[in-house]
């Protein structure tokens, strides 16, 4: 999740003992109450449905569930992710030709509701469209919404503009916040369909309010940035029929011949959420329009790239390996207070919440004695966190041995060593993300960081296809940890090398 800049929670208060006589929302333009609002719940019905999905794949049929193998659900949830981060780059493509922002966002969320409406129907078909539903709506918001928020500001220096934007990343906090301790106690304690329908109605929330607000959003959302011709239209309709075409005819094939199963839908996606990756970050380094010297920067960028697919690697397991772990080798309880195990999905944004201004200030108390680190020791220290982390849980996962249930501790730190990992990592890569940018691809290259969470989840994925129940293992843990330990010691012995490629970017 993104992180609170210290920088603009004070900007923001400035500008509250200054507030114009016009109604504003917080000091800021009304148009932010709406995108506030509207990501707040579309967060609350993501992490809310996120913290229920793993559990209820692997659940019994008994007890309602999917009853899939360990292995194949964590590959599904892992699948999942990759796609919804993978769907971003298109999102924002269909945004740019067809739509434009506003409209694209308003589609994205209905497409997500219906989603979470599929999967309150308690058939293994619909549970599947349901997902993809989601992963394409979340495609399709996740581009744009964010760009609407900076369309509020018309004047780049506006000094409100970063207060807006942390007022916006708290909305996505508090949504990530609730949504465990609602959707997930409701789904986990009374029944899974009404948790995922729950998470549809939050999204209906969100969406009313989008509707509501809509007047106060900027005229320059409903711009379409380069509208698409119609040969141009008729050309991607002609090849999306024809391959759309191919894949149920294929799909039919093994369904009629009896020989479909879910790794015929999750090993190609996994394969899929690896190549285009990679696809596009050769395009880039192969295109000729990009000067040498950007081509010089691309190419110390790939060292952030390949270090944050590592990060993601594990973080994303928060939801899957963990919430196994929590569900099956944890105690429910501390301090006397019972709760269902998908309450733990809540720490993480707790601790953003809580530490995000406080990491933010370190970086300026560091700078302004000469003593900030560079971007390459900020990654090292994330990803020795997140391998460290992982060591944890190596620990926890041994002491669960014997079907012992640990305390919840165990994860309590696990999720506070990861969360300090993700402030010092993820901040600073969307910074050099957009620091390295050659101008041809200015406006795509945030894409291409969400890429690396796509190759991490992907790779995730084949490992626990390939590991079966075996995944969720003290010698999985320990070899996942050492892996990052092991990219952080290469980003810190060829860190000068980095620097040397990253020019003037520091």
């Amino acid at each position: 999740m993104p992180p609170i800049p210290v920088d603009a929670v004070v900007e923001t208060a400035a500008v509250l003992s200054n507030t114009p006589t016009k109604k504003t929302f917080l000091g800021h333009p009304r148009g932010l109450a709406t995108l506030f609002m509207t990501e707040m719940w579309e967060r609350f019905s993501f992490y809310g449905m996120r913290a229920l999905l793993v559990l209820y794949m692997a659940a019994p049929a008994a007890k309602g569930g999917l009853h899939l193998n360990l292995g194949t659900a964590l590959a599904i949830y892992s699948v999942y992710n990759a796609l919804v981060y993978l769907l971003a780059l298109p999102g924002g493509w269909v945004s740019d030709r067809f739509w434009g922002p506003r409209r694209t966002v308003l589609i994205g969320g209905l497409i997500i509701m219906c989603g979470h409406f599929l999967l309150a129907v308690p058939a293994a078909g619909s549970f599947f469209a349901g997902l993809g539903f989601i992963a394409v709506g979340s495609g399709l918001l996740k581009a744009n919404i964010s760009t609407m928020v900076g369309h509020l500001y018309p004047d780049r220096n506006d000094p409100r503009r970063d207060g807006g934007f942390t007022l916006f990343y708290m909305g996505i906090n508090l949504g990530a916040f609730f949504a465990p301790l609602v959707i997930g106690t409701v789904g986990q304690d009374v029944n899974w369909h009404l948790g995922f329908a729950l998470a549809g109605v939050g999204m209906a929330l969100g969406l009313g309010q989008y509707v509501l607000g809509s007047r106060h959003l900027s005229s320059e959302s409903d711009v379409v940035g380069s509208p698409i011709s119609a040969p141009e239209r008729a050309s991607i309709l002609r090849k999306t029929a024809l391959w759309a075409g191919f894949a149920a005819l294929c799909y039919g094939v093994l369904v009629a011949t009896g020989n479909y199963s879910t790794g015929w839908l999750v090993w190609p996606l996994t394969v899929v959420g690896i190549i285009v990756p990679v696809l596009v970050l050769v395009r880039m380094k192969k295109d000729r329009d990009v000067s040498p010297e950007d081509q010089r920067k691309l190419s110390g960028y790939l060292w952030f790239f390949a270090a944050a697919a590592v990060f993601w690697m594990i973080y994303d397991q928060s939801g899957s390996t963990l919430s196994v772990f929590a569900s099956d080798s944890t105690a429910n309880s501390l301090f006397g207070l019972n709760f269902p195990s998908t309450w733990f999905q809540s720490l993480n944004p707790l601790f953003i919440m809580a530490l995000a201004p406080v990491l933010a200030w370190l970086w300026v108390w560091l700078a302004r004695r000469d003593r900030n680190p560079s971007t390459a020791v900020k990654f090292v220290g994330g990803l020795v966190l997140i391998g460290a982390s992982f060591g944890v849980m190596m620990l926890a996962m041994a002491a669960a041995g014997g079907g012992t249930k640990v305390t919840p501790l165990w994860l309590v730190l696990v999720y506070l060593v990861q969360t300090v990992g993700e402030l010092c990592l993820s901040p600073v890569g969307l910074s050099v993300t957009t620091k390295l940018a050659p101008q041809k691809y200015a406006s795509q290259m945030m894409g291409v960081w969400f890429l690396a969470v796509t190759v991490g989840d992907s790779v995730a994925a084949v490992l626990q296809q390939l590991l079966g129940n075996a995944f969720l293992s003290t010698a999985s843990f320990a070899v996942q940890g050492a892996a990052a330990l092991f990219a952080g010691f290469a980003v810190l012995m060829y860190r000068r090398r980095i620097r040397e490629l990253l020019g003037d970017v520091h």
